[in-house]
């Protein structure tokens, strides 16, 4: 899944996003796409109900009642019904929002920082610090994306902040590699050697004139990875090693509606549509973006 994503953003042009007319026309072209303005539908509701989850939920998401266990949706004001414990499933899908967005916004946040970082080097200064990081990198490769985060939770242990942190590692090679790839077209481009011949150091031709024309297929990779790490929190969820109840999640959500998919199918249904409909609207955007961000195409 992670190759097929990097094939797709590495043929996205480099594009500089810092002049407004620019900024502008990338606008226009995203919302011209009707699938990428469907993505950003999805996701502005996801963030909506998890900003305002106190205002939107109508019961506490953690609090029990076990004369109502799995209550029907629309039963006695509980609209998408109880859980096994008799909490409000409505609620806790709305704080669950909460979680997704956390854990896919920060960790592939920290993956990007750190691999962006690694990538730049590799791929500026070339010769044995990239033979060292991309060795490194590859070594990471060599495990599923999934197997690589649950043996880093099984070191960490669970909790929120390790889910951000195993995914986020897991996500540093991909960026990395991406990253790596850009530098070594742009750093060969003439602009550069003009600036390199007027006096300016690596740090100012790195961050100044290399990094702002790797910063689009960054921006398609990123946003396709949140989605990515937001099917990994609830993997890693559903199996125990994440978000411990009793925190909203999906993934636990999910986990508990297993075991009442013949008595009580809610459970899981709708816990599995809001991980489905996130992913979607994330990978929508992030097509959006990418076919956005390159000159050639016209939407």
């Amino acid at each position: 899944m992670q190759i097929n994503q990097e094939n797709s953003v590495a043929s996205a042009a480099p594009v500089s996003l810092n002049k407004k007319s620019n900024d502008n026309s990338v606008w226009r072209r995203l919302l011209r796409n009707k699938l990428a303005t469907v993505g950003l539908v999805i996701i502005a509701l996801m963030v909506i109900a998890a900003l305002f989850a106190p205002l939107l939920s109508t019961h506490d998401p953690n609090k029990m009642d076990l004369t109502k266990t799995l209550l029907e949706p629309g039963t006695d004001g509980h609209l998408l019904g109880t859980d096994n414990y008799g909490r409000d499933l409505y609620s806790r899908i709305i704080y669950g929002a909460r979680i997704s967005l956390i854990v896919g916004i920060f960790a592939v946040g920290l993956g990007g920082l750190i691999g962006t970082v690694l990538g730049l080097l590799s791929g500026y200064y070339g010769g044995r610090i990239d033979a060292v990081i991309m060795r490194t990198m590859d070594g990471l490769f060599a495990f599923p994306f999934i197997l690589l985060a649950i043996a880093l939770m099984t070191v960490l242990g669970a909790g929120l902040v390790n889910v951000i942190i195993a995914i986020g590692i897991a996500n540093i090679p991909g960026f990395a590699r991406i990253v790596r790839g850009q530098v070594l077209s742009v750093k060969e481009e003439e602009y550069i050697e003009v600036t390199r011949s007027l006096g300016a150091n690596d740090s100012r031709i790195i961050f100044s004139h290399i990094l702002p024309n790797c910063m689009a297929p960054l921006i398609v990779y990123a946003t396709m990875n949140v989605a990515g790490a937001i099917i990994s929190e609830a993997a890693l969820s559903f199996l125990g090693l994440g978000i411990q109840p009793p925190t909203a999640s999906w993934g636990n959500i999910l986990k508990d509606g297993k075991d009442f998919l013949v008595l009580s199918p809610h459970m899981a249904t709708f816990s599995g549509l809001a991980i489905l409909l996130s992913v979607l609207g994330f990978n929508l955007l992030g097509d959006g973006l990418r076919d956005a961000l390159d000159p050639k195409m016209k939407l």
